[in-house]
């Protein structure tokens, strides 16, 4: 029979003791007090009688506090199965997922479970089921959102550039203005509501599909909108279409909402009646386009989300009255709400001063 392992020399009883008063872990104490007893000159068979274990258990907690202290004694987490992709095929399926699928190659437009671990099969010959490549796919950050729409043609360079050069524009048009006059910076657009609605998302028990009311019907009218988001303002107007007259009314509406002594840099996309020369542009308004086909860079087209996914959506519009009535409504919402509106609307690059 082997001899008995001796304990470490720099811990004694009543250290040890007071360890198992302080720890929260019921287990750890009970093995600490059972170490108490042999420093104070007991047998392994009395350690044993106090953790309510056998001699080679106790051998085993002596092994663990001489290579660790009084943290060996803890409770471990069980290893658990081992996983079945190693690192660099973690990381081949993060690149496959952020690259997403070439339709030729792999026959489909958008990665399903089942066609990642077809795909993993291929590449590395792991079979994983498809709960399993979803957890892995969990853990390194990812889920399934609903993709948010680009223009086909879109440069995604220009939109850098604009944000990158847009404090160098900013400051051209201060330098042009007398001395300490405030800058507003304000963005545009236009959102169409009709009768031929939206249906938005909604909650409903699992394995139905709720419904909501579809009106084929064409009338509709235009929210002229526009946001100041550092201050929290806006100035709208509800007009029947969308041309140079109403966009010059429109123009006049911000005018009135920009601080006396202010100028406002409106900020718009390239829409043909928003750039004509016959715009009539107020003298507090410097206009400032947008890249084309970026969207992405105007908070007005958040803010359509948000009017129609909460106010506008889901709805039948009865008639133009009714349709003029509910735009008046949401937008007055927005205005009564002018934390979100810098919510939505702030952006780090458009920020004046």
């Amino acid at each position: 029979m082997g001899a008995a392992i001796g304990l470490r020399d720099d811990f004694d009883a009543a250290r040890l003791r007071r360890l198992a008063r302080a720890t929260r872990s019921a287990n750890q104490g009970r093995r600490l007090l059972a170490l108490a007893e042999i420093y104070d000159g007991g047998s392994r068979s009395d350690a044993a009688r106090i953790g309510g274990v056998t001699r080679q258990i106790v051998r085993d907690w002596v092994v663990r506090f001489n290579a660790r202290g009084p943290d060996g004694l803890l409770d471990g987490k069980a290893p658990g199965k081992p996983s079945l992709l190693n690192d660099a095929q973690r990381m081949a399926l993060a690149e496959i997922v952020e690259s997403g699928p070439i339709p030729a190659i792999h026959g489909v437009v958008r990665w399903r479970l089942i066609d990642l671990a077809r795909w993993l099969h291929d590449e590395f010959g792991v079979s994983l089921t498809e709960t399993t490549v979803g957890r892995e796919l969990k853990k390194q950050g990812y889920v399934k959102l609903t993709a948010r729409p680009r223009h086909h043609a879109q440069n995604e360079y220009a939109m850098e550039d604009f944000k990158r050069g847009f404090a160098a524009e900013l400051a051209k048009i201060k330098g042009a203005l007398p001395h300490g006059t405030p800058i507003e910076v304000w963005f545009q657009d236009e959102a169409r509501i009709g009768q031929k609605n939206k249906i938005t998302r909604r909650w409903a028990r699992r394995g139905t599909r709720p419904s909501a009311p579809k009106d084929q019907r064409t009338k509709s009218a235009y929210i002229f909108g526009a946001i100041c988001p550092e201050l929290g303002k806006g100035a709208g107007l509800i007009l029947p279409v969308c041309n140079t007259q109403t966009m010059s009314l429109h123009l006049a509406e911000i005018s009135l909402a920009i601080e006396p002594g202010a100028r406002g840099v409106l900020l718009m996309d390239q829409a043909g009646w928003h750039m004509t020369g016959k715009l009539e542009v107020p003298e507090n308004i410097s206009i400032v386009p947008l890249p084309p086909k970026c969207p992405e860079l105007n908070p007005v087209e958040n803010i359509w989300q948000f009017m129609r996914d909460n106010w506008l959506s889901n709805r039948i519009f009865t008639s133009h009255d009714n349709i003029i009535d509910l735009c008046c409504d949401a937008w007055n919402r927005l205005i009564d709400q002018p934390w979100r509106i810098m919510t939505i609307g702030r952006r780090k690059w458009a920020r004046g001063s």
